[in-house]
């Protein structure tokens, strides 16, 4: 009988941390937001192309500034849907570094990409980079966030 209800308690301990690393693979960023800072790149892009150069700096400032007060909220990684709110130990407290270290990869890639592009010559490079880079975010950002945690195990 004792064998039995430790069989028992195993399996249900064993279904607990089953359904702990199901919601914790759920934490992440909704993918709005992922396309909002596509579309926030694009933008910037096209501000520096087409606008003076004091008005990129202060697009920039002010799309960082409003980014940074939004995601504050988000980047918790503990509200990506209205059903889902979880602990701080659940969600992880490397999702916030994940996320920016992904944003300055993802601001190198369009960087690197622009001098490519200028080099060769290309009309506009700086759009087309930023054109490259938010097709990354908008389309890959919760894939590429997930594979991150997952190598980071956060």
């Amino acid at each position: 009988m004792e064998e039995s209800a430790a069989e028992q308690a195993g399996d249900a301990l064993g279904l607990v941390d089953h359904a702990q690393r199901q919601v914790a693979a759920e934490v992440g960023l909704p993918r709005g937001y992922w396309w909002a800072m596509a579309a926030g790149w694009l933008v910037l892009s096209l501000i520096a192309q087409a606008g003076p150069a004091w008005l990129a700096a202060v697009a920039t400032l002010g799309f960082g500034m409003g980014h940074s007060a939004f995601a504050a909220r988000l980047l918790s990684g503990r509200r990506r849907t209205s059903g889902l709110q979880v602990s701080a130990a659940v969600a992880g407290r490397r999702i916030p570094l994940i996320v920016v270290g992904m944003l300055l990869g993802l601001a190198g890639i369009t960087v690197l990409a622009a001098l490519a592009l200028n080099a060769d010559g290309a009309d506009h490079p700086a759009i087309w980079a930023a054109l490259l880079t938010a097709a990354i975010t908008g389309f890959g950002g919760p894939e590429i966030l997930r594979v991150l945690r997952r190598w980071t195990r956060a």
